[in-house]
């Protein structure tokens, strides 16, 4: 068994491990549903419920990744304006510093104020909050482009835009998809949280409404659906990532010697 396949073994034994002293704790110490469901249970919660969890399963994808998309096409735009101007670098970065430090309830319910109630404000919440991590990374990969591969463009008589395009970008790759891990992470939450404020669809208005009846292993099976959804989207993420950026990745023999 080589060293990436024991790496594999050990994380999965890890995870399973996890979930398995959860279960024998809850029945050890007698911890009610109510308080801390078992796994099996949620499990079983999910399997039974399964017919009327799956189209907030469904809403809640489909609105996380409209405002995906929307906050990557803007992070990328501002990110590469940021990174290659410093005019640009001295406005957005204080006015994006002060967006992400607003925290995330209020925001989204000012906002869903200012529109109708559905799909638009957890789509504008998704975006809002994936736009910084997307735009920090991409304007920090063209900060740290190298100067000679600049040079060298200029010297053969290059633009700006082509300098940008055929050199700082493709630099910036590494930086881009690990802000999009980030980033997914983040269109979640925004999403939930909006679902919970301004809509009766999606997996964050069926947690609130479980936990509203004290349903609690429906709230855990409505956490464990967007935990795999997020880890789905994180490992199509790492796929892609090493398919266009294995040109930047240390090598496991480098890495182990």
């Amino acid at each position: 068994m080589n060293a990436q396949l024991r790496r594999r073994f050990a994380s999965a034994a890890l995870i399973i491990g996890f979930f398995v002293f959860w279960e024998l704790a809850c029945i050890a110490f007698g911890i009610r549903d109510i308080i801390l469901p078992r796994p099996t249970q949620i499990v079983a919660t999910l399997l039974q419920r399964m017919p009327a969890v799956w189209p907030h399963a469904l809403q809640t994808l489909y609105t996380t990744l409209v405002g995906f998309a929307l906050g990557i096409a803007a992070g990328v735009v501002l990110g590469s304006l940021v990174g290659s101007s410093k005019l640009a670098y001295d406005v957005a970065y204080p006015l994006l510093i002060g967006f992400s430090s607003i925290p995330r309830s209020p925001s989204c319910r000012s906002s869903c104020c200012g529109s109708a109630a559905g799909t638009v404000p957890a789509v504008l919440t998704a975006m809002i909050l994936c736009i910084f991590p997307i735009v920090v990374n991409v304007a920090t990969g063209l900060a740290t482009t190298e100067p000679e591969l600049e040079d060298v463009m200029r010297a053969l008589k290059a633009t700006r835009i082509e300098i940008l395009t055929n050199v700082g970008l493709p630099r910036t790759m590494p930086y881009f998809f690990a802000s999009l891990k980030v980033a997914v992470t983040q269109a979640f939450v925004g999403t939930v949280i909006a679902e919970t404020v301004a809509s009766n669809r999606g997996i964050g208005n069926l947690m609130m409404i479980a936990s509203s009846s004290f349903d609690v292993p429906l709230v855990f099976a409505g956490l464990l659906i967007l935990a795999v959804m997020g880890v789905a989207l994180y490992v199509i993420f790492s796929f892609i990532e090493d398919r266009v950026t294995g040109w930047a990745r240390r090598k496991d023999e480098f890495a182990m010697g």
